[in-house]
């Protein structure tokens, strides 16, 4: 490895050492600001942008916003500076129909007309078929089907920006999202994060039933948004009964994420893995995934940094 002008991480070029490098992001709302400080370190310390470094990137939810973008080529502040604009906007819209206007505008601005056909590395985008209950994950490489290959299409001839949508629909706070794909087909989606919020054992499955890595070659990095206390809710949120549902929905999808960890430590307890996700127990951190204070977002994010510090020595001996 080369040494790298500082502030210019795209100038460090890796060799090609055969490993499989994943990286797997969980959803969590506007919690992913934790997930970019994590993120921000890790670049830094690799020497150039993401998508260099890791040969699947999977995400759910916000972890499919931010991975979309990786995988297309941005660096973490960029992609910052686009959840500063537009996460609190569209987290502080009031209603479903609103909520997913804004999501909507975001996925339009962010993404444009990109497709599957324009990423960089492996990725993966999960979401969650809402008639059969079962998932269903975007993927722009045929080396990474499961079957059907002679009829595999990068995404299901879905946009990336329509395919991010769906595993942001965090139903019932987001409509459900309906996309088209190349057959015609017209398939009612909603958020990832119901079938696999942390999503990594999809991305550890790509790695070893279809590009037959040796799990010995497989390499596993791991980022959730943090576990805070619960914000107390206003006189308004008790009344509407809103604050009750967001508590449960955030349970869910907390409960999906520490259930498939375990699953993966059983399965799949030799390959090399990373998991980023801490508790943060003073009060002032109290948040949940519908976060809209930009100050108290921006705190998220220093926790992800700090995370990243604890466990810097494990992430180079890993990554390098």
């Amino acid at each position: 490895m080369t040494d790298s002008p500082q502030g210019d991480p795209s100038q460090v070029a890796h060799q090609d050492d055969g490993i499989c490098r994943i990286l797997a992001l969980d959803g969590g709302g506007a919690k992913g600001f934790y997930t970019l400080g994590v993120l921000k370190e890790i670049e830094a310390m690799l020497g150039c942008p993401l998508h260099q470094r890791f040969d699947l990137v999977f995400g759910t939810s916000t972890g499919a916003i931010i991975a979309a973008l990786i995988a297309l080529g941005y660096e973490i502040d960029p992609i910052h500076d686009l959840y500063k604009s537009h996460v609190p906007n569209i987290m502080a819209r009031k209603g479903a129909a609103a909520k997913t206007a804004a999501l909507q505008n975001l996925a339009g601005e962010v993404f444009g007309d990109k497709t599957f056909d324009d990423v960089l590395t492996g990725i993966g985008i999960v979401a969650t078929r809402w008639a059969t209950e079962k998932p269903m994950i975007f993927k722009a490489s045929v080396a990474q089907a499961h079957g059907r290959k002679a009829t595999f299409k990068p995404g299901f001839g879905v946009s990336i920006a329509d395919a991010v949508q769906a595993s942001c629909s965090a139903y019932p706070f987001f409509e459900r999202k309906i996309v088209t794909t190349s057959d015609g087909n017209r398939i009612e989606l909603i958020d990832g994060g119901y079938c696999a919020n942390n999503p990594t054992l999809f991305a550890i499955a790509d790695a070893t039933a279809a590009l037959n890595k040796e799990r010995k070659d497989i390499r596993v990095v791991n980022v959730g948004v943090g576990i805070y206390p619960e914000p107390k809710p206003g006189l308004l949120m008790k009344i509407a009964k809103k604050w009750l549902a967001v508590q449960l929905l955030q349970k869910t999808l907390e409960i999906n994420t520490q259930s498939l960890d375990q699953l993966r430590e059983v399965l799949f307890k030799d390959v090399a893995t990373i998991r980023i996700s801490d508790t943060f127990e003073r009060p002032e951190m109290a948040t949940d995934l519908m976060e809209h204070d930009l100050d108290k977002l921006n705190m998220l994010r220093q926790c992800g940094s700090e995370s990243f510090a604890a466990r810097e020595t494990q992430l180079k001996e890993l990554l390098l």
